[in-house]
């Protein structure tokens, strides 16, 4: 995956079409980011550079209760491939 603001743009999509506010906002994130389940807010570091960026939203992305129905074709194949990816791993890793 390219490290690129139309990327991180393309990931950001995907929360925001399930009805998740992104927001970006200093703290102090072990994992770079927190997630606010009943308010459907997730709040990213913001000191984190495009390519920290990309990846935590690739690790949070699968945590989140995301309906591929509510997505737009291409951000749909995205979070797929995410998805894909992360089943992969977790069976290699085993």
């Amino acid at each position: 995956m390219k490290y690129t603001q139309t990327t991180l743009d393309k990931l950001e999509a995907i929360p925001e079409q399930s009805g998740y506010v992104l927001r970006y906002e200093r703290g102090t994130f072990q994992s770079g980011y927190c997630i606010l389940e009943l308010k459907k807010v997730v709040v990213l570091n913001k000191f984190l550079q495009t390519e920290g960026r990309i990846n935590t939203l690739i690790d949070l992305i699968p945590q989140l209760d995301i309906n591929p129905d509510t997505l737009t074709e291409e951000s749909k194949k995205l979070y797929l491939d995410i998805i894909s990816r992360l089943e992969i791993e977790e069976n290699g890793s085993k």
